[in-house]
């Protein structure tokens, strides 16, 4: 099964947080962790690698906290968990060659290849605006190009 980390969901919640302060208010490490019922030592974890690969800006002092580095419409979805967990990919040949030992005999590994970058464009097309925005109708963000996969028209035989 395909399934994000602890760290990377948590992560994505705080980053929601962080999105729906009002004024983009810098918020602190016990405010998100009170808030979203986490531990402290895992938010602060978190937040600081956040910060380290530039989602976030801190702030110390008295009012300091934490901050989005961009607006959310310009964070998506890909980006925090390629921070948070590395290469978005479903398999090891799609992050690079040379990982896997059978690369090479693999008859699926160009499958499995476009369906990671159909799941990393599908990530990439929701951004952490879409996350916190409180639609009526509910979630439902753009559809890209890259979801349309392209089959191969029938041939005459395969009609027949």
């Amino acid at each position: 099964m395909f399934r994000l980390s602890k760290t990377t969901d948590y992560g994505i919640v705080l980053m929601a947080q962080l999105a729906s302060a009002p004024d983009r208010t810098p918020l602190n490490a016990r405010e998100l962790a009170q808030s979203s019922d986490l531990p402290i030592p895992m938010v602060s974890k978190i937040l600081k690698a956040l910060a380290r690969e530039g989602l976030l800006v801190s702030q110390r002092g008295s009012k300091g906290g934490y901050q989005l580095a961009r607006l959310p419409e310009q964070l998506t979805v890909s980006e925090m968990i390629r921070v948070l967990e590395g290469p978005v990919a479903l398999t090891d040949c799609a992050i690079g060659p040379e990982l896997c030992s059978h690369e090479s005999l693999c008859t699926v590994r160009e499958p499995w290849q476009l369906i990671s970058r159909v799941v990393e464009q599908a990530l990439a097309d929701v951004t952490l605006a879409d996350l916190v925005k409180r639609r009526a109708n509910g979630f439902h963000p753009s559809v890209s190009h890259a979801l349309q996969i392209e089959r191969a028209a029938p041939t005459r035989e395969a009609t027949e």
